[in-house]
């Protein structure tokens, strides 16, 4: 009889757990409450629940075409459909504890660099296609375009190597020896930063220079390319714009002082950059005139915008949307659940990650 009973109490305690964990995407509550959406003249497009394990927390979110990627902090990587919301793939990429950098794409491909290796996943099914020890002490996750890939290593020259098997064809590097920290490539032209400011052009399959722009002081994250415009930050608290006069010569259009030390590059739109500087919060900047538009010191990131309203996330976790016609603040509402996201400077569609692994796109019902 006391075995029947032990045999009972087990049973009722593994269905106990078993409730307890059920998953999240079984569960009814909502990451936002539908009065609030209405508020924020916001409406969910889909929204997905992704089976992170107790204590498991998003480090990188990264919207990358028609794809959004998130990983872990135990490099478990799901790729999303972000138009309809449909899981691509899900897998690991690394144990725990594993440095990787930066998602870049190319074509088909996903680039990485796990520990300190360049790893090539296929888009489609997240398999590692290629994993490749260069024996440089790679800075930045490689760029490519068709013929090369771009390495920035440690020894301060940028290792240019074919794609197809990974021989280096030439290295170059900075007129002041100084690191190259990022790097941006196309078919006609390879663009890179350094850490004493300088941003330098060459052509994209031989060792010769285009032109040269210097900055007082290092570039802070990506370059941003458009339309033969460079935008970059830089730790001398300024924000630049740069334009190609001609091929083989570049001019400063406009730099905006932030009064404080950058450490990210802008956000990037068709009539706006949008720059966070710290405890001076994000400033939205006129694309043509570089004069600010607007300032919220409260403001941390760009979610996207929509006709002439900017869709900002705080620190407070609150989404806040500015009118970039007036500069006005328009209204806030509480997005407390909300621990990441990503800037879509693309479209209108807007990317939440809440505490419990949901995904929710979001998109503004007036335009």
């Amino acid at each position: 009889m006391r075995t029947v009973l032990k045999a009972l109490m087990s049973l009722v305690l593994c269905l106990s757990w078993s409730l307890s964990n059920v998953s999240a995407a079984a569960r009814p509550e909502r990451t936002i409450s539908p009065e609030l959406l209405e508020h924020a003249k916001l409406e969910m497009v889909w929204q997905q629940t992704l089976p992170v394990k107790t204590g498991e927390q998003f480090s990188a979110v990264t919207l990358l075409g028609d794809r959004l990627y998130l990983r872990s902090d135990r490099n478990y990587l799901w790729s999303v459909d972000r138009e309809k919301g449909r899981i691509v793939f899900s897998r690991s990429i690394a144990p725990p504890g594993i440095p990787v950098l930066d998602l870049v794409s190319y074509e088909d491909d996903l680039i990485s660099v796990v520990g300190n290796q360049l790893v090539e996943y296929d888009d489609n099914t997240g398999k590692e296609k290629r994993v490749s020890d260069l024996e440089l002490s790679m800075v930045a996750t490689p760029v490519r375009n068709s013929q090369f890939f771009y390495i920035a290593a440690g020894d301060r020259r940028l290792h240019v190597l074919h794609a197809d098997d990974l021989v280096q064809t030439f290295k170059v590097a900075a007129e002041n020896e100084s690191l190259i920290t990022t790097a941006a490539a196309d078919e006609t032209m390879v663009v890179f930063g350094t850490a004493k400011g300088d941003l330098v052009a060459m052509m994209p399959d031989v060792p010769k220079r285009l032109w040269r722009f210097k900055a007082p002081e290092a570039v802070a994250g990506q370059i941003i390319p458009d339309n033969g415009s460079f935008y970059f930050a830089s730790t001398d608290t300024n924000v630049y714009r740069v334009d190609m006069a001609a091929p083989t010569t570049a001019v400063m259009t406009w730099k905006f002082q932030c009064e404080a030390v950058l450490d990210r590059p802008p956000r990037v739109t068709q009539d706006f950059v949008y720059q966070y500087a710290g405890r001076r919060g994000l400033t939205a900047i006129g694309k043509e005139s570089g004069r600010a538009v607007w300032s919220l010191r409260d403001g941390v990131d760009l979610l996207a915008e929509a006709g002439n309203r900017a869709y900002v996330i705080t620190r407070f976790r609150t989404l806040t949307v500015m009118d970039n016609s007036t500069g006005a603040r328009l209204y806030s509402v509480n997005m407390a659940p909300v621990v990441n996201h990503v800037a879509n400077t693309a479209d209108a569609r807007i990317y939440l990650v809440d505490n419990t692994g949901r995904v929710l796109c979001l998109q503004p019902t007036e335009r």
